[in-house]
């Protein structure tokens, strides 16, 4: 999967304007510095959008408390990549063609 893809994605989610061709550590950083940002300026906006990406709370709350002097925005720009690659990866599993259902599986 391209870094293309994955952050077409994430301007249309975050509404934010990422350049399309960035290696995945200037992605990770960008994001990261955004997330700090709305941290500071805008926390509700950030919960919105971990909930639209259906960033797994358990799992952020945990990295945060076993993480404490790590940045917050980069655990945070982590999940939301990986979830965002677990979506993308889905969409790419079910839309193959040629993974015909069985007749008794079609509707």
């Amino acid at each position: 999967m391209e870094n293309v893809e994955l952050i077409q994605l994430l301007n249309k989610e975050l509404a934010i304007e990422i350049p399309g061709k960035l290696t995945y550590a200037e992605l990770h950083s960008q994001l990261a510095s955004y997330i700090n940002r709305l941290i500071k300026n805008d926390f509700d906006k950030l919960i919105a959008y971990l909930y639209r990406i259906d960033v797994s709370e358990e799992k952020l709350k945990n990295l945060l408390q076993q993480n404490p002097r790590e940045d917050a925005g980069n655990i945070i720009a982590t999940l939301i990549i990986e979830r965002q690659v677990q979506k993308i990866k889905t969409r790419e599993h079910f839309s193959k063609p040629g993974k015909e259902a069985g007749e008794e599986e079609k509707w």
